[in-house]
């Protein structure tokens, strides 16, 4: 008996496994049939264009001329011999940090303001999302004649009293990039807003009542409920926003043009400078795949806590 058990045994582990079809079901060609479309799809929006600008990067190329091959030498001279690379640099962190820690600011008090039972909370709501929903263009225009050197801004603070001599905010070292952070504040902050607002009333008030009995201050309410509550949606916001701002164009070329010299000049603006203006449409590319890897960083390390909280 023992000789005929073991003998199955042995028949068992000699026996040929299986193809790796069998393995994986009677359906799986059919699935990858089916997916075949979506790769291609994925494939010519993203893969090839992904693939066609790093090919422009490796060639001394100019606007409708043929391309020469010469390497990684655009990326060499980008960034050791560009003396205005590390500069643009320092300005789209500036622009960036700034705007999205503003915008979430003022949208978290927007948000927490219309929660409130407001008479007429509806058409608030509504009137602060104008920032927001205005064409890009118009709000641009509109910032550019308030900051002019006559415009409105400069002739309120000198009726008030408050300047003699009127204020180039746009033209000048100390003004220009914080106007740049104060108009894109004022044009995205709705969208903090509402996606805030959104998740604030999706917060069980058996939460807050909970904490009121404990005797819960309004800070400790924040701080204990409201938050930990949002994390997740302000995690969202803020990796959309920051994808968003450093990708910003209109708003600075339409502003100051990335000047005055390169003082606001961020990475949209400078890559449209080198590859269009001076047609250097190889050396241009190579900022804009640099910053490729700089939003994949920043998603990486805000993913996980994004994660995290959804886990929690």
């Amino acid at each position: 008996m023992t000789v005929e058990v073991g003998s199955r045994a042995v028949a068992a582990q000699t026996k040929p496994r299986p193809p790796l079809w069998r393995k994986l079901g009677r359906d799986f060609v059919l699935a990858y049939i089916l997916l075949i479309p979506l790769i291609l799809i994925l494939f010519v929006l993203l893969a090839y264009p992904i693939a066609s600008a790093i090919w422009i990067t490796l060639q001394d190329k100019t606007i409708g001329m043929v391309g020469r091959f010469i390497g990684l030498e655009n990326y060499r001279e980008l960034l050791l011999d560009d003396p205005f690379f590390w500069q643009v640099v320092r300005n789209g962190f500036i622009f960036t940090i700034g705007s999205v820690v503003l915008k979430l600011f003022v949208g978290m008090i927007m948000a927490l303001v219309l929660n409130q039972p407001l008479v007429w909370r509806g058409l608030w709501r509504g009137l602060l999302l104008m920032p927001w929903v205005a064409p890009t263009v118009v709000t641009a225009l509109s910032w550019r004649w308030i900051l002019d050197l006559t415009g409105v801004l400069n002739l309120m603070l000198r009726d008030l009293g408050l300047m003699r001599t009127p204020i180039p905010w746009l033209a000048q070292y100390g003004t220009a990039m914080f106007s740049l952070v104060l108009v894109n504040t004022w044009h995205g902050f709705p969208f903090f807003g509402i996606t805030l607002l959104a998740g604030l009333q999706a917060i069980p008030q058996e939460l807050y009542e909970a904490a009121d009995i404990d005797g819960a201050s309004v800070w400790q309410r924040f701080r204990y409920v409201t938050m930990p509550s949002l994390r997740t949606v302000i995690l969202v916001v803020t990796i959309l926003s920051t994808i968003w701002t450093f990708n910003d164009f209109s708003v600075v070329w339409l502003l100051t043009g990335g000047g005055p010299g390169h003082a606001t000049d961020v990475f949209a603006t400078y890559t449209y400078k080198l590859g269009f203006i001076t047609s250097r449409l190889g050396y241009g590319q190579t900022v804009s795949v640099i910053l490729a890897p700089v939003l994949i960083g920043i998603i990486m390390i805000l993913s996980p806590l994004m994660l995290r909280g959804e886990a929690e």
